[in-house]
């Protein structure tokens, strides 16, 4: 007689992290955030003793803090549970969407899979002859001379920009450092990595961005055997899954803007 707590398939935790990275501005913007992932992230290393931990990553960005807290807590508990970890690349996994990726210890992607974007953006707009056409007067009040730095009403100033830059700068350091850390001497020696570039999947295995191509269950049973699959989600309330407020559908078309950058679309 066989009893069912006994021969147990092992057990995989697969968490999917699709999506942009940040706290997100409006309530039915989905995002992911490290607030929001912690629970998960509890539940998937130590319910059932899995085996491995695989990531779906699918993700073209978006804080970079968020990106790292997110990544840290990863590395913490695969590290307190001994247990490995492995992403899977789908679409994309760009800007903090490969920092998301590193935290595992192996990264495996789609011949179509997107990876890299190592790199920091700030992007606005400048609004100073259009409201001088039209006769506006913008009037601002600070305590503080830099209060009001990089106001897109306002001509740019060269010092506002070189804080910028430093802060850009500061990040991009740190962004490096971490794929560095992580993907240690199997990165290449090419002068574009850390450029913000981006490549598909093949490329960015010869570069030493990812390990090699792969699906997530066929690869996860060809590591661990006849491994049954436990998934975790971020659960959305039913209105906002189809898309059925406002807030929605403006979160939604920032998610596409976001993918559309590196040429997909969704």
């Amino acid at each position: 007689m066989k009893l069912p707590f006994i021969n147990r398939k092992p057990t995989v935790a697969v968490i999917r992290l699709q999506g942009l990275i940040g706290t997100a501005a409006r309530p039915g913007a989905a995002a992911l955030s490290d607030a929001g992932l912690q629970p998960l992230l509890e539940r998937a290393f130590t319910r059932k003793k899995p085996v491995a931990l695989a990531l779906a990553v699918n993700s073209p960005g978006g804080s970079p803090v968020q990106s790292s807290l997110i990544g840290a807590r990863i590395r913490r508990l695969s590290e307190k549970h001994d247990v490995p970890v492995h992403a899977f690349v789908e679409d994309v996994a760009a800007s903090g969407g490969y920092w998301l990726a590193c935290a595992a210890d192996r990264i495996w992607a789609d011949e179509s899979s997107i990876l890299g974007s190592i790199g920091v953006i700030s992007a606005g707009f400048g609004f100073t002859e259009l409201i001088e056409r039209w006769g506006i007067e913008r009037r601002v009040h600070t305590s503080g001379r830099s209060k009001s730095q990089l106001d897109p009403f306002r001509p740019e100033k060269p010092e506002d920009v070189e804080r910028l830059d430093a802060i850009l700068n500061t990040i991009h350091d740190s962004f490096r450092d971490h794929v560095r850390a992580r993907r240690g001497d199997k990165l290449a020696d090419a002068e574009d990595l850390f450029t913000g570039a981006f490549w598909t999947g093949r490329r960015a295995i010869e570069l030493g961005l990812a390990d090699g191509i792969g699906h997530l269950e066929p690869t996860m049973r060809d590591l661990f055997g006849d491994v049954r699959f436990e998934r975790y989600g971020i659960r959305q309330p039913w209105f906002r899954r189809l898309g059925l407020s406002g807030e929605a559908l403006l979160g939604a078309a920032d998610e596409r803007a976001a993918f559309a950058r590196f040429g997909v679309g969704r």
